[in-house]
């Protein structure tokens, strides 16, 4: 696809003089005709937002306004930026009873990823901290089952917290790699990586005698940040059958060493499959693609809908019980535990008011709570148009277009980035299939599923394979295999979050691209090692020419 854009000569001054904050060129609103390549069409026709401000990722896409859906993605809009309280008359009510941020925008500034977080103790009452905790059995590489998958710091009174933020620590370490993080050049950079540490003491249920030594057994903690939220409804547009040829395509390359993870593909064809755990289920089977776990299948049950219910705990119509612990842990503890029972029943009298669940009000108050924290028939709090309202805009996020096309640097670090086999795993482009909405939760079927915007017959440059892979670095994600994280739209992190780094890998370890590139080869073992080694033999002008390429994309 080309496209002929009109550029003004005049009005491209002014806002240079003006600002540093340079939209992109709008094909629409030009006077001087020049041809545009593909690649700066990233999210193609019905994808791409022409504006690169700090409010890049904020945008609808085409589709949205050609389907009429603009005020639904506003709405949308406003259940992510705008704080859940636990009040249940109260606007936006339902928060808790524990609850991981009281809303999206907390984990994803700007509309982004998260912001990578200073040393000392673990934070998240301010906006910008997008990290989650990833705690896990290093033997089974596991979640634990006495924390929720994403920890909760946070519950509403009289709930206490399952996790004492203020008790876990977040170090950061200095790493000099094999060649002393220097080029052959002599230029040199740094590098770091996150520690964490988590005390038994920081975890309620243990300090209120549920929990023993034994119950929690040997366990770790890694960081992962959240993932940028724009172009997620493009990626979820490639069909099942392109992302599986694309699988069996490098299953028989045999290029990377590692290979394909087996948990997902082997042999040519699907090992595990997505299906939902919903009591609404369609029982069917989906290929894994969402998240760096690829722990979700299509978009409509992924993460971003998950999350609309799990970080909040505000129930709806297809998620009527709380997010906890797999263990029942936490609910025991608070139970049990005098305080929680002596404010339980002005706090159940204001979320049933009418008794219409008479066991949480017994004379038994330990058994109340733990019905109350158990069950699994709880009222929504909030409405299916509220829901579809938020994947409206969720699914209708616009990826920002490529930057600086015709920069010289950037076209010779286009070529240098596919030469030196980036291009591999960061895979440019893809045509998005016919774009049938799917739910394996069963919500979005039928007309539901046509007030979601869609992206048929797209092609999109994403730059990633969706394929896991491994880079062994130190204190690694969680099981050493992560999905290949799409560069789109990254390059603006900065200016969009106002965050103090770049914020690359899926731990923000990385401040700088060239820190990021220079990650994927401390390990000879690293399904990117001879790549980053092509990287370390070029010159420095080689070297910045790709991280701009990057950095424009």
């Amino acid at each position: 696809m080309k496209k002929i854009y009109l550029l003004s000569t005049l009005l491209l001054t002014g806002l240079t003089a003006c600002s540093d904050e340079n939209p992109a060129t709008d094909p629409e609103n030009n006077q001087e005709n020049q041809e545009l390549p593909e690649w700066y069409y990233t999210g193609g026709e019905l994808g791409t937002a022409f504006i690169s401000t700090s409010a890049a990722y904020e945008q609808p896409t085409p589709a949205v306004e050609n389907a009429d859906m603009t005020l639904s993605f506003k709405r949308g809009e406003q259940l992510f930026e705008k704080v859940f309280v636990s009040n249940p008359d109260g606007v936006r009510g339902g928060l808790g009873p524990t609850y991981v941020r009281s809303s999206c925008m907390h984990c994803h500034p700007g509309y982004g990823h998260g912001k990578s977080q200073p040393d000392g103790p673990f934070q998240t009452n301010d906006m910008g901290n997008g990290y989650l905790l990833v705690v896990y059995n290093p033997s089974t590489n596991a979640y634990v089952n006495w924390l929720a998958g994403m920890p909760q710091g946070h519950a509403t009174v009289p709930f206490k917290a399952p996790l004492d933020e203020s008790k876990v620590i977040l170090t950061w370490h200095e790493y000099t790699d094999a060649y002393g993080n220097k080029f052959p050049d002599g230029e040199t950079y740094s590098l770091r990586y996150p520690e964490v540490t988590l005390p038994k003491d920081a975890v309620y249920a243990y300090n209120e005698g549920v929990l023993s030594d034994a119950n929690m057994g040997s366990y770790e903690v890694r960081l992962e940040s959240t993932i940028g939220i724009y172009g997620t409804g493009l990626l979820d547009a490639i069909s099942d059958e392109d992302l599986k040829a694309e699988y069996a395509k490098q299953e028989k390359d045999g290029y990377l060493k590692n290979g394909i993870n087996p948990a997902f593909f082997q042999n040519g064809e699907w090992t595990n499959q997505y299906t939902s755990k919903e009591a609404t289920s369609d029982g069917k089977k989906y290929p894994y693609r969402f998240t760096y776990a690829l722990s979700r299948g299509p978009l409509q049950d992924a993460a971003g809908a998950n999350a609309f219910w799990n970080i909040t705990n505000v129930t709806r119509s297809d998620r009527k019980y709380h997010y906890k612990d797999a263990g029942g842990y936490y609910a025991k503890a608070a139970a049990q535990d005098p305080d929680v029972q002596a404010g339980f029943a002005d706090y159940i009298a204001q979320v049933d008011p009418e008794k219409k669940h008479s066991d949480w009000h017994t004379a038994d108050m330990e058994q109340n709570i733990l019905n109350y924290l158990n069950a699994t028939s709880l009222e929504a709090e909030i409405s299916d148009q509220s829901y579809i309202d938020l994947m409206v805009w969720h699914r209708g996020l616009a990826v920002p277009a490529a930057r600086n096309i015709d920069d010289e640097e950037v076209l010779r670090g286009k070529e240098l980035f596919e030469q030196i086999g980036c291009a591999y795993c960061h895979k440019p482009s893809w045509t998005t299939g016919n774009d049938e909405i799917r739910d394996p939760a069963g919500f979005f079927t039928g007309s539901t599923a046509n007030e979601l915007p869609r992206y048929p017959n797209q092609k999109i440059w994403p730059y990633s394979d969706m394929i896991q892979h491994k880079l062994h670095m130190q204190n690694d994600i969680r099981t050493g295999w992560c999905r290949t994280t799409p560069l789109w739209g990254r390059g603006l992190h900065q200016r969009c979050t106002g965050a103090e780094y770049a914020d690359r890998l899926h731990d923000c370890r990385a401040r700088t691209t060239t820190e990021a590139i220079m990650w994927h080869g401390t390990s000879k073992e690293s399904d990117a090692y001879e790549t980053t080694e092509k990287f370390r033999q070029l010159s420095k002008e080689d070297r910045d020419a790709i991280v701009k390429f990057i950095d424009s994309i």
